[in-house]
């Protein structure tokens, strides 16, 4: 069930109101100069690569100071479950964490993108998005933290970025036929924000119970 919270918390990550707006931004830096379906598909690949590179060292790092707390970690897998629980009622802004209220709208100066420029700027992204995500991300790498397996929390931070990744990917080909998607989802953030509290206050009861 952690796969599928995990997964959707990605989903959540892409729709939140700090990154959807700027997709049509995204796009253009993807196609720059040339419409071109091939030349957007492929950057638009590296640049979920490129963060996906840093989440999942962020992982790998989170995981292995886990490690270190094992003889305790059901006492942890309670405390992440319930610091996941306040995220998800912080989202659902039930009452709000300080902690996340502060995030800069992320507008890099790039120009003319390629598979490589692409992919540093995935891992830009990554360091200057995670303030506006860091509910769910956080949610993730507690819930990595608390496995004992690497591997485990390996396929679960790649299954965070294919859910943040596989829209980035999609909009880049179908910005045109997703724009009234996006609209209607921007105007009932409210609700998108509610769905996402309660996934993430499900994912912490499913730590704290399973």
């Amino acid at each position: 069930m952690e796969f599928v919270f995990t997964f959707l918390e990605g989903i959540a990550s892409f729709i939140s109101p700090c990154i959807l707006p700027l997709i049509p931004i995204y796009i253009s830096y993807f196609t720059g100069k040339d419409p071109e379906k091939n030349k957007a598909l492929s950057n638009s690949i590296a640049f979920v690569l490129g963060f996906s590179f840093i989440f999942i060292l962020l992982a790998i790092l989170t995981n292995r100071i886990g490690l270190f707390v094992t003889e305790y970690l059901k006492y942890f897998k309670i405390a992440f479950g319930i610091i996941i629980i306040f995220l998800g009622l912080n989202y659902m802004e039930i009452f709000k964490l300080k902690i996340f209220e502060r995030f800069k709208k992320f507008q890099p100066n790039v120009k003319d993108l390629n598979f490589i420029k692409s992919f540093a700027f995935g891992i830009l992204f990554s360091v200057s998005i995670t303030p506006c995500i860091g509910t769910f991300l956080s949610s993730a790498l507690l819930l990595i933290a608390s496995e004992d397996s690497l591997l485990k929390g390996l396929i679960l931070i790649i299954l965070y970025c294919i859910g943040l990744g596989i829209p980035f990917i999609l909009s880049s080909l179908l910005i045109d036929k997703l724009k009234k998607l996006f609209d209607v989802i921007k105007c009932n953030f409210k609700k998108v924000k509610i769905i996402s509290g309660i996934i993430l206050i499900l994912m912490g009861l499913y730590i704290i119970f399973f």
